[in-house]
């Protein structure tokens, strides 16, 4: 893992203890970015290419360094600007340079329109210093108070070592209970006193005191845009996104068999997108290793250091010329494909394209999700946060280990491009009724093939349209009272019914997750708190489908954050081009009624490599079957069946008073929570959370940090 961390202290305050030991606090293994009071560190396997610093000094040109330079000796004045840039950003040294002077009059929103996902830290004199993050989240940025002023780091595990934070069960019982509910969740992260950073604002710590605000306005949903000019955006920005990548591909390491360029091959057209974009553009030269050096006084092969220059036979053998080399074919990546679906489906995604060397792997039982319950469940990666995303870490790391040194993915473009159900209740609020019928029709189609004509063509058009009328219409405070009426009254949807019926329940401000029919009774209550409260405040200028989908896109960027921390191999790196800040500000161009069409996304995504030159593609690209992509879920539990009830025998979820554990164990030996998609979602959460706690437990307390100040407790006096 590898994060970016740093304070800013304040003027100490009348009473307030000194802090002598301050200077001496770092974190272990840290290369200094900035020195002095208000220091910046980064920590972890950054590449040096990934580190990018520019200072502007006043009557001085800017300066522009890479990698892991030396901090600068001179010290800093109030009229010094500092702009650091982490991560893959596809900025030139120019483009840099502009932009921090461009963000000393207060502008910082275009310091993150440049490709790549990357964080910025910007330093005005001595005592400002602003963070931004993303617009999707992938990049989050975390402060906590600390010794008078504001700490803050790209990952809140070591802010909660260096402040001693215990865990916060409250945070816990809500991303479980209302993992997409900006209500419930806050700004806390599972450990108490440290806060997230939202994702599109900035942090401002002026004076040691933290202020956010948002750099980035969405675009209104009644500003008339175009489907046309739409998708010539999100061609432009996807390109963009992926080109910058694969133009910047390192080297392999000495003796690695590794691909330096890798891409998910499977059955989604988002990853047959990002691999078809990618086997476009050419891979920078390798570099060449030099000749071996001829030991002293030995012979010299003076023939081979002439072969380019002209025949003058000054030197014996300088008129010999090598043989004429064809050029060399065009280097080929890794496209992996882990036994989810048949070769010739995969294929028929990316047709006719030499350079994809496929690759399907066939996975044993030790790659399936929950094998890690038959070991050791502590065995595992410790990451920033829970997730999901924990139970199938080893089936991950069986697909990196075979990919590329730089692995593309298509993570995020459901969430990007899709519209969610939800947007049915804005084309109402916005006037448009209309529109509704093509995905409802979709929907009514579904159904009638599923559960018959009467369901299909009379239950599912008038179920879907009640509830799209219902949250167009109802209050926010109203809303999200009856949602926590339902918490309590422990009234969760079960996952079951038709796909209209399942539309139908996303239409509303707030869901509860798949894992909240097995909490217990006081962490529903206490989530239900966090509503009525969340229901006093204002309403969000936000239409309800708009936000529903942006905190959908937000839960899918931290479920990838946490993907790289548990799967990610060591010197390699996990793109993903659809959270990139351009492609998610081109995404939101699109029209509603576009997103909502049938097959949407599949279309949407033709339309985009038909732009970037791919035209031989099928009319119906895309729109084959699908496989089960929960039958691996199914499969490893049985195997696990053991390890699942040793887990659950004495959890410490239990200990914190989160599940319902005889709720729990009935629901694991029910035969139906297998079938159930929902409820396999819902297992999963549970079961990556409990790995999570007990991993963080047998964690050693301040293992990030050196220098740490003991605790000074205060006399007793009588």
């Amino acid at each position: 893992m590898r994060w970016l961390t740093g304070w800013s202290t304040g003027a100490p305050r009348t009473g307030a203890p000194a802090h002598e030991a301050l200077g001496t606090v770092a974190p272990i293994a840290a290369h200094a970015l900035w020195t002095g009071p208000n220091p910046l560190w980064a920590v972890g396997d950054w590449r040096p290419e990934e580190i990018r610093l520019v200072t502007l000094r006043p009557g001085a040109r800017p300066t522009v360094d890479t990698g892991f330079a030396a901090p600068d000796p001179v010290e800093d004045t109030p009229a010094t600007t500092r702009l650091a840039v982490l991560g893959h950003c596809g900025a030139t040294a120019a483009e840099l340079a502009a932009g921090l002077a461009a963000a000393r009059g207060g502008a910082v929103r275009h310091l993150t329109a440049w490709p790549g996902s990357y964080t910025v830290v910007l330093r005005s004199g001595t005592r400002s210093t602003l963070l931004l993050t993303d617009l999707a989240g992938a990049q989050p940025v975390f402060h906590t108070p600390w010794c008078g002023g504001t700490a803050y780091a790209t990952a809140a595990l070591p802010l909660a070592d260096l402040v001693g934070a215990p865990l916060d069960t409250g945070h816990l019982a809500a991303r479980l209970a209302c993992p997409e509910s900006p209500e419930a969740l806050g700004t806390g992260t599972p450990y108490v006193g440290v806060q997230r950073v939202p994702p599109g604002h900035v942090l401002a710590v002026r004076g040691g005191r933290p202020y956010l605000d948002p750099y980035d306005e969405p675009a209104s949903a009644d500003q008339a845009r175009g489907e046309a000019p739409a998708v010539r955006e999100l061609t432009r920005a996807l390109l963009e996104s992926v080109r910058s990548r694969v133009r910047t591909t390192v080297p392999t390491p000495p003796g690695s068999a590794r691909a330096r360029l890798g891409v998910d091959l499977s059955y989604g057209t988002a990853s047959a997108t990002v691999a078809l974009l990618a086997a476009a553009v050419p891979l920078p030269p390798a570099p060449q290793p030099a000749p071996p050096a001829a030991a002293p006084g030995g012979p010299q092969d003076l023939g081979a250091t002439t072969t380019g220059g002209a025949r003058s036979g000054a030197v014996k053998g300088s008129w010999a010329r090598p043989a004429a080399q064809e050029p060399s074919a065009p280097e080929q990546l890794a496209a992996i494909t882990l036994g989810e679906t048949e070769a010739p489906a995969t294929l028929a995604l990316a047709p006719d394209t030499p350079r994809l060397r496929h690759t399907v792997l066939d996975p044993g039982p030790d790659a399936l999700p929950y094998a890690s319950l038959r070991t050791d469940p502590q065995s595992g990666r410790l990451t920033d946060e829970p997730g999901p995303e924990l139970v199938a870490a080893a089936r991950a790391e069986a697909r990196f280990d075979a990919g590329g040194t730089d692995h593309l993915t298509g993570y995020g473009a459901r969430q990007v491009l899709d519209g969610h159900p939800a947007r049915l209740a804005d084309l109402l609020r916005a006037g448009r009724p209309r529109e509704l019928l093509p995905p409802v029709a979709a929907l009514a189609g579904v159904d009638r093939a599923a559960a018959g004509v009467l369901t299909g063509a009379l239950r599912t058009p008038l179920t879907v349209v009640r509830a799209a009328h219902r949250l167009s219409r109802i209050r926010y405070a109203e809303a999200l009272d009856d949602a926590a009426a339902k918490l309590t009254a422990r009234h969760v949807p079960d996952g079951g019914g038709t796909a209209g019926h399942r539309s139908a329940g996303d239409l509303a401000w707030c869901v509860p997750g798949p894992a909240a029919r097995w909490l217990s009774d006081d962490a529903l209550s206490a989530v239900a708190l966090r509503l009525r409260l969340a229901a006093r405040r204002p309403a969000p200028e936000e239409h309800p489908g708009a936000r529903r989908a942006k905190h959908a896109l937000y839960r899918q960027a931290r479920s990838f954050r946490t993907l790289v921390h548990a799967a990610e191999q060591p010197g390699q790196r996990l793109h993903a081009p659809f959270l990139d800040n351009q492609v998610v500000r081109a995404a939101r161009l699109l029209p509603d009624d576009i997103r909502l069409q049938p097959g949407a996304r599949h279309a949407l995504l033709h339309a985009v490599l038909t732009g970037a030159g791919r035209t031989d593609l099928p009319p119906d690209w895309g729109r084959g079957p699908r496989p089960d992509r929960t039958a691996p879920a199914r499969a490893g539990l049985r195997l696990a069946a053991e390890g699942l009830a040793e887990l659950f025998d004495a959890p410490l979820l239990a200990e914190a008073g989160l599940i319902d554990l005889p709720a729990v164990r009935a629901g694991l030996a029910d035969p139906a929570t297998l079938r159930s998609p929902h409820a396999l979602a819902g297992l999963a959460d549970l079961v990556s959370t409990e790995l999570w706690l007990r991993r963080i437990r047998a964690r050693r307390h301040g293992a990030c940090w050196t220098g740490l100040p003991h605790p000074t407790h205060p006399a007793l006096t009588t």
